[in-house]
């Protein structure tokens, strides 16, 4: 009988790892992990552990500055980790396989002075600057304003790109557009890959304090309602343009919040399709479920009296506002941190 995670990428999905760990990662690869995604909360914990010490040392004595070490870390884990699933993008001709990069986070700090064009000009040069040599690497880019400007020049240089932080469909709308904007001016559309990151558990923490009018079933469905809508447009957009590669949904933010939740809860949901980035809890969790055997759900939404609920309360705009705003605030202080961590061990 197949384990819990081996049912889940039987019917359809592609299981991803929220982790570039390496132990971590060759566990979950033989969960059936085709890929991994990074951020600085995930080189800040690792770092943390002291397993890497002696390669900061190193870093250390060459010279290097903190900001340079931590760039220079993550650079090196998430090529670590790009060995691993290497087979994968090749066997799948780049259709998976990948490990995903995140860009400077500190453009997105409030500190930061610098306007919307020049934001998407150093989202620009670090995008290629760490692209650059490798052939399963994402670049990570948020889907702020300096961020999805930045998108349509990214594509056009050939980069592959995870357009991350994404909420609501506006913010969709434009990062899909630019991103094919931009792969259209590219000289061949065989290499061409984009995934776009909707974050899912995080709307339902959101609506179940700013809108409690919501009715029950309502209630805890809206992350996934919203997902599966996205994801719904998103194939529709693409089904014409016969390109080789797909042009995929990430369904990020899959770990449950609500202890009463089953840690499957937004596994099972958005199960059949695309690809899903999995906390490594969610992975270790999900594999003890007995007989748990996943099939397609993305495509099955609720009942009409849910989604009309959904529609006439939510307001996607202040949504989108809130989460942006707390979502910029987990982008950024996670890198100071992790700066503040190699100091001190410094």
């Amino acid at each position: 009988m197949p384990t819990p995670l081996e049912s889940l990428v039987a019917c359809g999905t592609k299981l991803w790892l929220d982790s570039i760990d390496p132990d971590l990662v060759l566990e979950n690869r033989k969960f059936g992990a085709t890929g991994a995604t990074s951020n600085p909360i995930i080189i800040s914990d690792l770092l943390k552990t002291g397993r890497f010490d002696d390669q900061i040392r190193a870093l250390v004595q060459k010279g290097l500055s903190d900001t340079e070490i931590a760039w220079e870390m993550t650079d090196k884990l998430v090529k670590q980790a790009q060995e691993v699933f290497a087979e994968v993008h090749t066997a799948t001709s780049g259709d998976d396989g990948y490990v995903s990069f995140e860009l400077d986070p500190l453009l997105e700090d409030k500190s930061c002075t610098l306007s919307v064009a020049d934001k998407a000009k150093q989202y620009v040069a670090l995008g290629k600057k760490y692209a650059a040599g490798h052939t399963n690497r994402m670049i990570k880019v948020p889907a702020t304003p300096g961020g999805l400007a930045a998108l349509e020049e990214l594509a056009a240089a050939g980069i592959t790109l995870n357009v991350t932080l994404l909420f609501t469909q506006r913010q969709y709308q434009i990062a899909r557009d630019n991103v094919w904007r931009g792969a259209q001016r590219r000289p061949s559309l065989t290499g061409f890959k984009s995934v776009y990151s909707i974050f899912v558990s995080r709307i339902d923490v959101y609506t179940k304090k700013e809108v409690p009018t919501l009715i029950p079933e309502a209630q805890g469905q809206v992350g996934i309602v919203n997902a599966q809508r996205l994801w719904q447009e998103n194939n529709q957009f693409w089904a014409d343009k016969k390109l080789p590669l797909k042009q995929e949904f990430i369904f990020a933010s899959t770990g449950t919040k609500d202890p009463a939740d089953s840690p499957d809860k937004y596994v099972a949901a958005l199960a059949g399709a695309d690809i899903q980035t999995n906390p490594p809890g969610t992975n270790a969790a999900v594999q003890k479920l007995p007989g748990k055997v996943f099939t397609r759900k993305v495509d099955q939404l609720p009942p009409p009296n849910v989604l009309a609920d959904i529609d006439a309360k939510v307001d996607f705009a202040k949504l989108e506002q809130v989460l942006m705003d707390e979502g910029l605030a987990k982008f950024a202080d996670p890198f100071n941190a992790l700066l503040k961590t190699i100091a001190s061990k410094r």
